[in-house]
């Protein structure tokens, strides 16, 4: 199944809100007590809202946030076993994952992240296919996966890379650490890095000039922007796609996973 192709309709609660504030779609991950990690559901329904925004012509700019101290801490793996019951599979996941990330990217309307704590594994990826990302001082950037076993997913090798270019990408990936805030900024990753008590005075700044500015002309510029400097996300979601399958059925991932949910140091094989 391609990225664009529609995915298997969500069965379980969103674990999100979705509320249009006059020409503003704000969109929060509602699940704090996870730290906002997604399950299958949530990011079929997220795409699912993205891509019915693109079609809502009263939508003039939308803001994506986590509920609580983070923004997203990627997939929530507890849900996993869960899932494999109900027939998902690896392949739909990462279609689901790239489906959303790409309708992000794809809306016609500008998107504005706002980011506090952490933004993880495919939390990067859903942050930085954002227009605009606005960021506290506490907050970070965490490509985990290599610690659990995995790969990048989210389009985080293209996302990253496009912004920072691919040494930062690759320390991120390869050593998989926390890249703080201000870090971040000076890469290119953040539009801009605030105090936590000045983050939603500079995120609504921002989405009260795109909501009243023209968006026809908003959206073209998106997309000059986009196809100028995101030349490689379908061919990147393609290849994490094809390699994150394999190595969610890894025993190097059962082990990454069980010692994460476990609290211990993960013992791969040599």
């Amino acid at each position: 199944m391609s990225n664009t192709d529609s995915a298997p309709a969500a069965t379980a609660p969103a674990g999100f809100t979705a509320v249009q504030d006059g020409k503003v779609l704000r969109i929060t991950i509602t699940k704090p007590k996870r730290k906002n990690a997604i399950d299958y559901d949530t990011m079929v329904a997220l795409g699912d809202t993205f891509l019915a925004a693109s079609e809502n012509r009263s939508v003039r700019a939308i803001v994506l946030t986590g509920a609580g101290d983070d923004f997203c801490t990627g997939a929530d793996l507890a849900a996993s076993p869960g899932e494999a019951q109900r027939g998902i599979t690896a392949d739909m996941v990462m279609d689901a994952a790239n489906r959303l990330v790409r309708a992000i990217v794809d809306a016609p309307v500008p998107v504005v992240a706002r980011i506090k704590g952490a933004a993880a594994g495919v939390g990067v990826g859903i942050a930085l296919a954002a227009d605009l990302v606005y960021a506290s001082e506490d907050s970070y950037l965490l490509l985990a996966f290599i610690n659990i076993g995995l790969m990048p997913d989210g389009g985080a090798a293209a996302l990253v890379a496009a912004a920072a270019g691919r040494p930062l990408a690759a320390e991120m990936a390869l050593l998989g650490e926390r890249l703080p805030a201000p870090a971040a900024k000076r890469a290119g990753l953040f539009t801009a890095v605030l105090p936590g008590d000045e983050l939603d005075a500079a995120v609504e700044a921002a989405v009260a000039k795109l909501a009243t500015g023209p968006r026809r002309a908003l959206e073209l510029t998106k997309k000059a922007l986009n196809q100028a400097t995101l030349t490689a996300l379908d061919a990147a979601l393609a290849a994490e796609k094809t390699g994150q399958s394999e190595l969610l059925a890894s025993p190097d991932f059962r082990e990454g996973a069980t010692a994460m949910l476990t609290k211990r140091k993960p013992v791969f094989a040599d």
